[in-house]
């Protein structure tokens, strides 16, 4: 059963919305339109999941009226078995609809990747993990942004951290967190061996400045020449910013872009957003205990997934999900495997 009385109570709220949204004195307020847009948009699917099963409710109430109706009663009993059988699919979105709300799914995401156990191969790894997740993120309508690199001798990626901006990203993104093992051929091996290699994905949500504060005595900055490829005019000019947060010794560095401005506040930016990821690891251990079992709540010794060429598969090991369309998947067809485990993780919460 449904739990009607919240479900009505939510919407009159949402016929109180649109009664304010249409008020000249709230369009006129920017702060409260966006508040009072943020809200309905939040209930709609909720109010729309609960007309659908009124509708069929009353549909089924008037189909059993007329059981007995000499003209009407064999086309009643035709649609009854239809309409019950449609009642739980209902029930059960709306039941997943009002399952508390992941305050950071809306939020934009940063994505770190970083070549694991296998040395060459394995930064090689990182580095077609970080092409996959740039073409789901371009199917999506996303937009990329490369905060820092480190390349390998290989070509491939030691690290990369990317701002990934757009429609619910970490809602998508935020399980996928945690080791990927590779096994391949390598383009080095001349006797054709299977090699086993892993890489490391952290999926966190943007910090804002209004949920961390940094003291500026906790922060040290040192300025260097970039290093790298480049051209010769990044790595001639002292525009690399390395900030080390004292109170805890995390280092982050970023030394894209020309101008040391721009690199100090992408360090910045990577800076908040793992001392935001710290904060709410401490602040919701419960959270982390009930992913744990799914996701290893982003620690990095879980393996979450295996993507096998010789056999062209990739498994999910949370879910025991076995795709064999590996090709696909490396070009960014992640929809049915991030579908998979946020199923999976809305039953674990029903249930």
């Amino acid at each position: 059963m449904i739990p009607v009385q919240k479900l009505e109570q939510i919407s009159r709220r949402n016929q109180e919305l649109d009664q304010l949204l249409c008020d000249p004195e709230v369009i006129a307020n920017r702060e409260k339109l966006q508040s009072y847009n943020k809200e309905r948009g939040g209930i709609q699917a909720i109010v729309e999941a609960f007309e659908r099963w009124r509708g069929i409710s009353r549909e089924i109430a008037d189909a059993e009226e007329m059981i007995d109706d000499p003209e009407l009663g064999p086309l009643a009993l035709e649609e009854l078995p239809e309409l019950k059988k449609k009642l739980p699919a209902v029930e059960q979105e709306i039941h997943v609809l009002l399952l508390p709300k992941d305050p950071n799914d809306e939020k934009n995401t940063l994505l770190e990747i970083r070549g694991g156990a296998g040395g060459d191969e394995a930064s090689l790894f990182a580095a077609d993990l970080f092409r996959m997740y740039g073409r789901y993120a371009e199917s999506r309508g996303w937009k990329i942004e490369l905060m820092s690199q480190s390349e390998s001798s290989a070509g491939g990626f030691k690290e990369v951290i990317a701002l990934v901006s757009g429609k619910n990203v970490f809602s998508s993104l935020k399980f996928e967190g945690g080791v990927h093992r590779v096994q391949r051929v390598p383009s080095t091996e001349t006797q054709g061996r299977v090699h086993t290699s892993t890489a490391t994905v952290a999926v966190l949500p943007e910090a804002e400045d209004v949920e961390i504060h940094i003291a500026d005595g906790d922060l040290r900055y040192d300025i260097a020449a970039s290093g790298g490829p480049g051209g010769q005019g990044v790595n001639t000019t002292n525009s690399a910013v390395q900030i080390t947060h004292l109170p805890t010794g995390m280092i982050v560095k970023c030394q894209d872009e020309r101008s040391q401005i721009k690199n100090r506040a992408k360090a910045l930016k990577v800076m908040k957003s793992r001392l935001l990821a710290i904060e709410e690891a401490k602040q919701n251990a419960s959270i982390r205990d009930e992913r744990r079992g799914m996701v290893g709540a982003g620690e990095r010794s879980e393996k979450i997934r295996t993507y096998n060429f010789p056999q062209n598969r990739v498994t999910d090991h949370r879910v025991n999900l076995t795709l064999h369309k590996l090709e696909k998947v490396m070009q960014g067809d992640l929809d049915e495997l991030i579908d998979a485990v946020r199923t999976a993780h809305q039953a674990e919460l029903l249930a």
